[in-house]
Formats: structure tokens, sequence, C-alpha cells
């Protein structure tokens, strides 16, 4: 029966397996610091969603012409998203802004 013994990896061979084993810690690292970054937007969503950033107060969504206005009650501030400044600039809007902005002028006292 011939004797049996294990050779050693080679250098190469080594090489191989200590990348392998740090392309996995790799991506799993990528993968924990993804989640976490999901965490956290998720988290500040929370916390700001609605909420004035001038004043923090809480914002109500006001339709107007199709378009959905963020208007704070408090502070009279008036927000749009992405895109809605856009389709209110459009010429059938005309005067648009001028009427939002007339909506939320405090109430003059006689």
């Amino acid at each position: 029966m011939p004797d049996r013994t294990f050779e050693k990896p080679s250098q190469t061979e080594d090489e191989y397996f200590v990348r392998e084993d740090a392309e996995k810690k790799r991506k799993l690292a990528l993968e924990v610091k993804k989640q976490t970054e999901v965490a956290e937007r998720n988290r500040l969503k929370q916390l700001h969603w609605m909420r004035c950033p001038k004043c923090g107060m809480e914002m109500h969504e006001v339709k107007y012409r199709g378009v959905d206005v963020d208007v704070c009650f408090s502070c009279n501030g008036i927000f749009l998203d992405q895109g809605e400044l856009e389709h209110l600039e459009r010429p059938e809007h005309k005067g648009v802004m001028s009427a939002i902005l007339n909506w939320f002028k405090p109430e003059m006292k006689p």
C-alpha cells in the first residue's frame, strides 16, 4: 500500500482561495452598506415626510389644475415637486402661480 501524504497547495491555489474569500467578504460588506443606506434613507423619510423645510410644521397637499401643491399653512410656504413647476408654466396654465400665491395670502382685517 503506497503511503499517501497530502501535498501542500501551491502558491497559485492559495492566492486563488484568498482572492475568492476577499471577493465574498467585499460583496457582503457592500450589501450591508446598501442595506444600511436604505434603512437610513427610510428613517429620514419617516422623520421629514410632509414636513415644511422652512419651519418643520406639517404640510398639506392641495390639488390645483392637475398638480399636487405642498402647502405649509403655518409659514405659508408653497412647495412644488420636480416637474410640477414646468407643468404650471405651460401656456394653458397662464396665471396659475399668481392664483396659487393669492390663495395663501394672509387675510386682511377690515
